[in-house]
C-alpha cells in the first residue's frame, strides 16, 4: 500500500497541528481532519483565528488549507477514503465511576473506533495519536473486530505525540523522535513500514523508533512522567532554598552541569500545568494500582502531590505577605495559560492561585494575551467557588497596565515575554503602596524592581529580607 490519504479524527491541539505540519512536509498526500465540533472546524477553516495558538501555525495551515489539508465535519466520507486514520481525541481523567480522578476516560476513543468499524471500506491502517494507557490499542481492535465487515481489515499502530504547547510546530519539524508501535506480524510490521515511509518525507529514518504497541503506549505516560517528576523535584527544593537562603537557579545551574543529569526542566515556578502531565501521571498511578504495585503507584502520586503543594505555597505567600488578608483587596493577576505561547489553561497554576484568593476575598484583575475572556471565567465557575462571587470579584482586562493600575500587588503566573518588558516604573507609580510583585515564573529583574521600591518574592530564593521571616518559616508557623 501506497498511503495517498490520510484522516485525522479530532481537530484538537494533537490532530490540528500534527495535520498541518504532515500536509505541508508531504503535498502528495490528501489529509482530512474531522471533528463533531462545527465550531472547531469552522475556526480550522478562518482566515482570523484558529481555534488554538501556536507560533507559525496560521501560515503553515493557509498555505496548505483547500490544496492537500482539508478540515470537515464529514467524519463518514473522510473515513471511507482514507488509506490511514488517526484517531486524534481527547482522553481526559475519569469524574465519576471506577477509577475516578486519575483513570483515562477513552469513551471519545472508543466513540471514534465504533465510526471506523460502521464507515469503513477496504484495508485500514488505524494509527492511535492521543494519549492512552497501555493496552487501548487492544480495546480498538476489539471493537473493529467485533464490528468487521466483510471487505474490511485493519492493522492497529500506536504512534504517540511528544509536543510542548508553544512549540508545537517546531517540535513537528524537528522532532527529537518518531515512535511507532506495531503488531510483530508481517502485516503489523508492514503497517509500520507504510507510516514511517509518511514521517521519512521530512524525518531522518535514524530518528523513527520502531517497538511493540505496548511499549510505545507506556514510553508516552513515561515520558510525562518522567518531565513532571523534575519539574518537582526542583521545586520542593525550592521550598529548602527559600528557608535556608540558597538560590534555586544557582542550585539548578549546579545540577544541571552534570552530564548524567542535564538542564532541562529544572526551572522552578508556581508548578506545572497543560492537558498531559497531571492527566498522564494519575492514568500512570492507576494502571500501577490495577497491577498491585502500591509502592509505585505511591511514587507516582507524589510528583502530583508536590505540585499541588507548591500552587498551594505560592498562593498562602501572597496572603501572608499582605499582612495576612486580602480580603477586599484589588490583586492583578499576569497570565492565565499554563505556559507562555498558548492559550491553553487546562491545569493552569494560575487557575489554582485564582481561586485561592477569591475564597480568601480578593478582587482580581486578570489579563493574558491569548486567553479568550470567557475562557478564564469558565475555568473558574469550574471550581467550586460561588459563580455570584467570581462575578463581583473578578475583572478581565485586555492590556497589562490596566489589570495593574490601583491594585496592591502583582502577581505573575505565566511567564510571558511581554510580562519582562513591562514599564515597571509607571507600574510602581500606578500601585497602592507598599506595592507587591510575585514573581511566579522567575522572569524578572528582582534588584532591579526593589531599588523602585517594589516588595519583591519570587520562588526558591530570599529577597526583601527587611520583611523577615521567609516563605519556609512562615508556612511552617501557619
Amino acid at each position: 500500500m501506497v498511503i495517498k490519504k490520510i484522516c485525522c479524527i479530532g481537530a484538537g491541539y494533537v490532530g490540528g497541528p500534527t495535520c498541518s505540519v504532515m500536509a505541508l512536509k508531504c503535498p502528495d498526500i490528501e489529509i482530512t481532519v474531522v471533528d463533531l465540533s462545527k465550531e472547531r472546524i469552522s475556526q480550522w477553516n478562518s482566515n482570523d483565528k484558529l481555534p488554538i495558538y501556536e507560533p507559525g501555525l496560521m501560515e503553515i495551515v493557509q498555505k496548505c488549507r483547500g490544496r492537500n489539508l482539508f478540515f470537515s465535519n464529514d467524519i463518514v466520507s473522510a473515513i471511507k477514503k482514507a488509506d490511514l486514520i488517526f484517531i486524534s481525541v481527547n482522553t481526559p481523567t475519569k469524574t465519576f465511576g471506577l477509577g475516578k480522578g486519575r483513570a483515562a476516560d477513552l469513551k471519545y476513543v472508543e466513540g471514534a473506533a465504533r465510526m471506523i468499524a460502521e464507515n469503513a471500506e477496504g484495508s485500514k491502517i488505524v494509527v492511535e495519536k492521543s494519549t492512552v494507557p497501555v493496552k487501548a490499542a487492544e480495546s480498538i481492535m476489539s471493537i473493529l473486530k467485533a464490528n468487521n465487515k466483510p471487505n474490511s481489515s485493519y492493522r492497529i499502530l500506536s504512534n504517540p505525540e511528544f509536543l510542548a504547547e508553544g512549540t508545537a510546530v517546531e517540535d513537528l519539524i524537528n522532532a527529537d523522535r518518531v515512535l511507532i508501535g506495531g503488531e510483530e506480524s508481517a502485516e503489523g510490521q508492514d503497517a509500520i513500514r507504510e507510516l514511517s515511509w509518511v514521517y521519512e518525507h521530512w524525518i531522518p529514518s535514524s530518528k523513527i523508533v520502531t517497538m511493540n504497541t505496548w511499549s510505545s503506549e507506556l514510553s508516552k505516560l513515561a515520558a510525562n512522567a518522567f518531565l513532571a517528576q523534575r519539574i518537582s523535584s526542583i521545586n520542593a527544593l525550592s521550598a529548602v532554598c527559600e528557608s535556608t537562603g540558597a538560590d534555586v537557579s544557582e542550585v539548578a545551574r549546579a545540577i544541571g552541569l552534570d552530564s548524567r543529569i542535564g538542564p532541562k526542566f529544572l526551572q522552578a515556578s508556581v508548578g506545572f500545568g497543560g492537558s498531559c502531565f497531571q492527566k498522564d501521571i494519575l492514568n500512570l498511578v492507576y494502571i500501577c494500582e490495577c497491577l498491585n504495585l502500591p509502592h509505585v503507584a505511591a511514587y507516582w502520586q507524589q510528583v502530583i502531590d508536590m505540585n499541588e503543594y507548591q500552587k498551594t505555597r505560592f498562593a498562602e505567600k501572597v496572603i501572608a505577605s499582605l499582612f495576612n488578608t486580602v480580603t477586599g483587596k484589588q490583586i492583578a493577576l499576569l497570565g492565565f495559560a499554563f505556559k507562555k505561547n498558548t492559550g491553553d489553561t487546562r491545569e493552569s497554576p494560575a487557575i489554582h492561585v485564582a481561586t485561592h484568593l477569591l475564597a480568601e476575598g480578593a478582587h482580581l484583575h486578570i489579563y493574558d494575551p491569548k486567553v479568550e475572556h470567557s475562557q478564564i471565567i469558565d475555568e473558574l465557575n469550574s471550581s467550586t467557588l460561588d459563580p455570584d462571587k467570581i462575578k463581583r470579584n473578578v475583572i478581565i482586562h485586555t492590556d497589562a497596565y490596566s489589570a495593574i493600575k490601583n491594585t496592591h500587588a502583582l502577581v505573575i503566573c505565566t511567564e510571558w515575554d511581554e510580562f519582562v518588558s513591562l514599564d515597571y516604573e509607571k507600574i510602581h507609580s500606578d500601585m497602592m503602596k507598599p506595592a507587591y510583585i510575585f514573581d511566579g515564573r522567575k522572569i524578572l529583574d528582582h534588584d532591579y524592581l526593589q531599588k523602585l521600591g517594589f516588595q519583591v518574592q519570587t520562588i526558591g530564593k530570599r529577597l526583601n529580607r527587611d520583611l523577615g521571616r521567609s516563605w519556609g518559616s512562615q508556612n511552617h508557623q501557619s
